[in-house]
């Protein structure tokens, strides 16, 4: 065991993917450098990695938290506990390691419960963040299946790719359709148990589900995405106030788990029903047949705009804003957003990763090797490859 002090940290990022191990890498270099050793817990698509043991909580004197999607802080009550975005991580983790050696112990309150001497914002961003990281994986399954069903399968026809009744691929598509039948509701759910915790999980569920259920609310066309984050939002904002509601000590097994999941379903549930559905869902279908009615150079347009806004801060608030908007419209059946962000997803890295080969004098080793990682990122529409470079300058 080493004598240097020791820090933990945890990264998380919305995707997952790229952000979460570049601050987790950046994090352990500068705390390496400061005289630190650090233990970094990685929250990625793959699921917690390297979780902390008991013993490495108790040796830690501060507790680093760069993460865009919603951390459990119960484990580490008593600990000095900083927690931001995950950029801050990557572009100044010195800094963030001495807030957190700054910052003040977090005390557990009589219910259990953590409470930091100073609470971190959840702000709105990260609320959302956190029903898109949940939902990535559902546009990404759903997508491929679908993609691969029409790409193989389908028969070329006057109006398109058409996939023969009866077949394999149209088994395929269907499957990848229930990826999609599932990203609102999802999105929704972790929308709400961002807010409220477990509690709030199923009423988003089922609420965004009813999102896309314009039966429901006596409207022609579901309420899309945009359904999905008011139901997420409403649902998770009724279930704390629910769930700060006192209660006495023999009520209080039965309120997580019965009173407030009903209380917040009906609650949110029925005032989408009867007051917010159908506008909703007239706001969404106006966007989408305005989508669908473009013609000549307004693809351009708003191709133009979707690659500025998917390179402006490769992976940070402003793309996934624009990652959302594009992938909550596969559901509608209207693929060209998603194909437009896809393509200015790709380009940032291999960009990079063509400039590293064809000008391989003017870079290091390391950026080099960046470019090899650049690469493969781009290959697989992961625009964070570029960040690297794009931090150098």
């Amino acid at each position: 065991m080493s004598d240097k002090p020791h820090l933990i940290a945890i990264t998380a990022c919305p995707s997952g993917v790229a952000h979460t191990y570049m601050a987790a890498e950046n994090l352990e270099r500068a705390a390496e450098e400061l005289g630190y050793t650090m233990d970094v817990e990685t929250h990625g698509q793959i699921g917690i990695e390297n979780a902390f043991s008991q013993e490495a909580i108790n040796r830690a004197e501060a507790v680093i938290i760069a993460a865009d999607s919603k951390i459990e802080l119960d484990r580490f009550a008593g600990k000095r506990v900083v927690v931001t975005g995950v950029a801050e991580g990557i572009h100044q983790p010195a800094r963030l390691i001495r807030r957190g050696l700054e910052a003040e112990p977090i005390a557990k309150a009589d219910n259990g419960s953590v409470v930091p001497a100073k609470p971190p914002k959840q702000g709105l961003y990260r609320i959302l963040m956190n029903g898109v990281s949940h939902m990535i994986p559902f546009v990404v399954v759903g997508g491929l299946m679908i993609a691969i069903a029409y790409g193989i399968g389908g028969t070329p026809t006057p109006g398109g790719l058409v996939i023969p009744e009866g077949s394999f691929y149209e088994t395929l598509a269907g499957l990848g359709g229930l990826g999609f039948t599932l990203m609102v509701p999802i999105l929704s759910g972790y929308i709400a148990y961002a807010i409220a915790d477990r509690p709030g999980l199923a009423p988003g569920m089922i609420t965004g589900l009813l999102a896309t259920t314009p039966a429901l609310y006596n409207s022609e066309a579901g309420a899309g995405f945009i359904g999905g984050i008011v139901t997420g939002l409403l649902s998770g904002v009724v279930a704390l106030g629910i769930k700060k509601i006192p209660v006495n000590k023999y009520v209080a097994p039965i309120w997580p788990i019965i009173v407030i999941p009903v209380g917040a379903t009906l609650i949110s549930g029925l005032t989408f029903i009867y007051a917010l559905g159908a506008p909703i869902a007239a706001i969404f279908q106006s966007l989408t047949v305005w989508l669908e009615g473009m013609q000549g150079a307004a693809p351009i347009a708003l191709g133009l705009i979707l690659g500025a806004m998917i390179g402006f801060d490769m992976g940070g608030p402003v793309n996934k804003v624009a990652f959302l908007f594009a992938g909550g419209l596969i559901a509608t059946g209207n693929f060209a957003p998603q194909g437009m962000t896809s393509v200015a997803i790709a380009v940032p890295p291999l960009g990079m990763a063509l400039a590293t080969f064809v000008g391989r004098r003017a870079f290091d080793d390391m950026e080099r090797q960046n470019g090899i990682a650049a690469a493969f990122m781009g290959f697989f529409f992961i625009s964070e490859g570029a960040i690297p470079f794009a931090a150098a300058d």
